[in-house]
């Protein structure tokens, strides 16, 4: 990688490229490598070089939007050939062809007006041109291609050697799933060779495990579009990895003082609209009439949390008070987004709301960051935080806003703990800490959240009893550890390429007997399993041993045990161990023991 410089960052933190810059001074310079900054321009750069492609191949195309995002880049557009993954590489041909002529990318601003007359007849740029309130727009130019962009770019075609073309979707216009259906193609680029061809392997091995593959082949769970979209059954082997889920957190929540609750899944609308769900996330909720009443299924669960904390009188030294529930939500998400376990409309929150006073705020978020902590590295995450500040649609003063947003960075900078600033990411009503997960191929996900809210209590009339006999106002905590156990589990089942670590395993234990007079004693052993809370399974089918073995090990079991008459006349098992990857004999009271340490490692 050269030293050259594509671009700029100013004193606010714009990036800029080469040709706006005016002056100079208090510019940091961004040069063509892998950094952030460096890659947002050079692959904003390379979706305008494959319009440019699309365009010289299909004359008669028309382009939406082109943004930088985290997996690379798209373009949406229309054209009026069909295109499929087979064109790809026809486009990157092109695209081969137009970054030889080194064409240099062009930057002139127009008025809004002239915008306007410009695009009269393309009615793609008449939608992004409504979009914007701006008086003067940008328009980047290389070759015959142009668009509205606000940049920045690289100076000439001649940077944007590598890239790859990844996928074809579709898109609706704005998101609207009652609009028009437009092409989007996704790529990605990066600033060498190496970091492409790197890029490249772990997307490879991302489809190896990706969880709706392994789900199915490991029965886990499954979707029926009969049924409805983004409604996930679990299947017995599923079931049984997510109750040893939820059994340990169980138990880490009672250890720290949380206590159960449940809340209805549904409630009076009049309810949401006090909260301000229904102004401010309506659109996402799932409404109904009884009795001439409007209701709401629940798309959070504090509402609930909230009465049941309401139910009876609580003084000081109640707080603070940790409610849990493993609530079932539903959430209106449109089909174009739902992804396997990943994007859902039914889904299962690892939920917790803490009711404490102002001042206990920072203890209470510190001992939530020791419990995500905990997690994390019992799973082997690493993670980072980012603290997510008020959206432009939320409620409560600002002045409330900025006591909650402080006392989180308070929290965090008065115990050294690195955190990140997502400016506007916060919840409508309060502002939270994010957790971001790093899984075994580098990608980032979003699990757990720390959210401070002073707002539903004082629109619920939440009180408790302070020490000089005055009634105050808790503040509420939200908090959720891995966020969804659906979520997490598909995290889960690509971190670990299906292969658990024994604690939270479906099947822990695949016996294999030699033949049917072998059969007895694996039935024995299961038994014994079972009441150490193990689950095994007998592979006793009428197949050859050899089959029985290889389907056995497909399963991804931590052991496969094989028994024969040497087994059954020792009280001992052969045993094949998938994470040591070796084959070693023990007694039954040998295994036994080993398989009840390695539980033990599953605490929290």
């Amino acid at each position: 990688m050269n030293k050259t410089v594509i671009g700029y960052i100013d004193a606010n933190g714009t990036l800029l490229d080469t040709q706006s810059i005016i002056s100079g001074a208090g510019l940091k310079e961004i040069y063509y490598d892998n950094s952030p900054e460096a890659l947002e321009i050079i692959r904003h750069s390379t979706a305008h070089l494959m319009a440019q492609a699309i365009l010289e191949l299909y004359g008669n195309a028309q382009f939406f939007v082109g943004p930088v995002v985290d997996e690379g880049f798209y373009y949406d557009f229309r054209v009026d050939k069909k295109i499929g993954e087979e064109d790809l590489k026809t486009i990157e041909q092109k695209m081969k062809e137009i970054i030889k002529k080194k064409a240099p990318i062009e930057k002139y601003m127009i008025s809004k007006s002239e915008a306007m007359s410009k695009f009269a007849r393309d009615d793609l740029k008449l939608a992004v041109l409504s979009r914007i309130t701006d008086d003067e727009v940008s328009i980047y130019k290389q070759g015959d291609f142009e668009d509205l962009c606000r940049g920045p770019h690289v100076p000439t075609t001649g940077f944007l050697h590598n890239f790859k073309l990844t996928r074809v979707a579709g898109a609706y216009l704005g998101g609207d799933e009652k609009a028009e259906m437009l092409t989007r193609i996704y790529g990605i680029a990066f600033a060498d060779k190496e970091s492409l061809k790197a890029h490249l392997d772990m997307i490879e091995e991302a489809k190896k495990r990706d969880h709706r593959k392994l789900g199915s082949e490991l029965e886990l769970f499954m979707f029926n579009e009969e049924a409805g979209g983004g409604l996930p059954f679990w299947l017995p082997k599923g079931a049984r990895l997510r109750a040893k889920l939820e059994a340990i957190l169980h138990k880490a929540h009672r250890q720290r003082g949380y206590e159960p609750v449940r809340g209805p899944e549904i409630l009076k609308a009049d309810m949401w609209r006090i909260s301000g769900h229904y102004a401010c996330y309506g659109e996402n909720m799932y409404l109904t009439e009884i009795d001439e009443q409007e209701y709401g299924i629940k798309p959070m669960n504090c509402i609930g949390h909230i009465q049941i904390f309401k139910q009876s009188g609580k003084s000081y030294r109640d707080l603070p008070l940790k409610y849990y529930e493993y609530g079932v939500v539903h959430r209106h998400e449109k089909s174009g987004v739902l992804h396997g376990l990943l994007r859902v409309r039914e889904f299962t929150q690892d939920d917790a709301h803490i009711f404490c006073t102002p001042e206990q705020i920072k203890p209470v978020v510190l001992e939530v960051v020791e419990f995500v902590d905990s997690v994390m590295k019992k799973f082997g995450f690493e993670y980072t935080m980012e603290i997510s500040t008020k959206p432009e649609k939320a409620i409560g003063d600002d002045a409330v806003w900025e006591i909650a947003t402080t006392a989180l960075r308070e929290a965090l900078d008065e115990n050294n703990l690195p955190y990140g600033i997502d400016e506007g990411g916060g919840a409508f009503y309060g502002p939270k800490i994010d957790v971001k997960i790093t899984d075994a191929l580098g990608r980032k996900w979003q699990c757990g959240t720390i959210q401070v809210d002073f707002n539903l209590p004082e629109r619920f009339g939440v009180e408790y009893v302070a020490e000089d006999n005055t009634r105050k106002q808790p503040v509420m905590i939200h908090r959720a550890i891995l966020g969804s156990f659906e979520r997490f589990i598909a995290i889960l089942t690509e971190h670990f390429a299906g292969e658990f670590p024994l604690f939270i395993a479906p099947t822990q234990v695949i016996f294999v007997p030699i033949a049917e007079t072998h059969a007895p004693y694996a039935k024995s052993l299961q038994k014994a399993m079972m009441n150490i809370d193990i689950d095994s399974e007998i592979y006793d089918k009428n197949d050859s041993l050899n089959k029985r073995i290889r389907n056995a090990e497909k399963q991804r079991v931590p052991y496969v045990v094989i028994i024969g008459d040497e087994e059954v006349a020792n009280k001992s098992v052969a045993i094949r161990d998938r994470r040591a990857k070796t084959q070693y004999n023990l007694t039954q009271e040998e295994f036994m023991i080993q398989l009840s340490k390695q539980l033990q490692e599953g605490k929290i």
